[in-house]
């Protein structure tokens, strides 16, 4: 079936408009982040947890009930509206984002997802999608801008150095393993954004905890240590089987259309490292002596090798996946 040059141009504009809100939406977020309560509320409790612990000259009593202390009432300031603006824009601009995948597919009547813009717009398009879920499930709205960073990053590049112009795939790739395949390490690789994000913050939290002197300003605006490893943790341990499926089968498909499971590709190669990469941070988490920091930094490194694997690979190497850049 031809292209359909009209649905193609709507999706391009969907796509930088989705773009700008996003930006818009990650400098709401940093105002919050900057200016907002949340980060001079987690300084002050953690100031009066310190001083209660000083001032106890020996175990509480036990009266029957539980006493709190106050805490300073909640305002619902300035910066916070701006991030509930911010919030919402987020979600203007996701419906957008996936607007410019359905608009796609409809234009080349295939999956949206042959070549390697469209791989990439597909997977920020999940990174963000599992950031808003993460926002409705813990107080980290606030942390918006440091996923959108890398994903205005990414949709950046994506959609100047790397855009593709609507056409057929390569015969290569016109099979059903493309749905099947190819979605699961989407769906993988956008959810490993987040905890490599989360991963990241829990350092910055984790160094000021040891240290107050080190990011005096940055550090206490940030959740809860525990809180970040448990999104990073949660995150990792829901992409991973998926990730897992999409490497086994991208095996099957090219035993299918090569002749092996296995030949060293570089896509393939760098694919199985982050593979392992995660599944040394899923065990070292299962492990009490390689919690924390330690765990942090190897899901840092499957994140890192995650982007690699994204762009580096297929702009600079050559291989039986080159053709996903054309």
């Amino acid at each position: 079936m031809p292209i359909n040059e009209t649905l193609s141009q709507y999706s391009d504009y969907s796509y930088t408009t989705a773009a700008a809100i996003y930006v818009l939406a990650l400098m709401f977020a940093l105002i919050e982040q900057g200016f907002g309560a949340k980060g001079r509320l987690a300084a002050e409790r953690s100031k009066q947890k310190a001083r209660e612990l000083v001032g106890a000259g020996g175990p509480p009593v036990s009266t029957g009930t539980t006493v709190t202390p106050s805490e300073p009432p909640r305002e619902v300031g300035r910066p916070e509206r701006i991030g509930r603006m911010g919030a919402a824009l987020l979600v203007l601009a996701a419906l957008l984002h996936l607007g410019a995948i359905v608009l796609r597919g409809l234009a080349v009547h295939r999956a949206p997802w042959g070549n390697l813009y469209e791989y990439g717009m597909a997977t920020t398009f999940i990174a963000v999608v599992t950031w808003i879920v993460i926002m409705r499930k813990f107080p980290v709205r606030h942390l918006t801008g440091f996923l959108l960073l890398p994903v205005v990053i990414l949709m950046f590049v994506n959609g100047t150095m790397l855009y593709q112009i609507a056409a057929p795939v390569q015969p290569a790739l016109q099979s059903y393993w493309l749905v099947i395949h190819v979605s699961a390490a989407i769906i993988g690789s956008g959810v490993f954004l987040v905890p490599g994000v989360a991963s990241v913050l829990y350092l910055f939290r984790t160094a000021h905890d040891d240290n107050p002197a080190k990011f005096a300003k940055f550090g206490p605006k940030l959740p809860a240590a525990d809180v970040l490893d448990r999104i990073a943790y949660r995150t990792t341990i829901f992409a991973f089987p998926i990730f897992t499926f999409g490497v086994l089968c991208g095996a099957v498909w090219a035993e299918a259309a090569w002749g092996r499971f296995w030949g060293w590709d570089p896509k393939e190669t760098v694919a199985f490292v982050a593979w392992v990469v995660y599944a040394a941070y899923l065990h070292s988490r299962a492990t009490a002596g390689w919690r924390g920091k330690r765990a942090a930094i190897i899901n840092i490194v499957g994140f890192s090798a995650t982007v690699f694997n994204m762009f580096f690979v297929n702009l600079v190497t050559s291989g039986l996946h080159s053709y996903a850049g054309g």
